[in-house]
């Protein structure tokens, strides 16, 4: 992904944050944006969109997608070193940067 698509990634994620264009995405069903602040220090991210099954994450300043993966409760998605899962009882956990998991929450 070149840089020039990160910056819009990210300006689009965090203006539809802060802009309330989240709230409105979601009553329509289109889309979730989610603030999460982990154990370790790490803070995030997420956006679902009702047709995607991936994860799209702001994290250390660059966009990720993690496509969903297998799994035996709740969902997991993965790539490129990143790992979140969030279980049925709405657990989440992230690994990254060659660190362990950690349990996060949403704010």
């Amino acid at each position: 992904m070149n840089r020039s698509r990160i910056t819009i990634f990210g300006a689009a994620l965090a203006m539809a944050a802060t802009a309330g264009a989240s709230s409105a995405a979601l009553a329509q069903g289109q889309g979730q944006f989610r603030n999460y602040r982990c154990a370790d220090g790490t803070q995030f991210m997420a956006g679902f969109f009702q047709y995607d099954p991936r994860a799209h994450l702001q994290l250390d300043g660059k966009a990720v997608t993690l496509p969903k993966r297998v799994a035996l409760s709740g969902s997991r998605y993965q790539a490129k070193g990143v790992t979140l899962r969030i279980t049925k009882t709405g657990v989440t956990t992230l690994k990254h940067a060659k660190r362990p998991f950690t349990t996060c929450e949403q704010t």
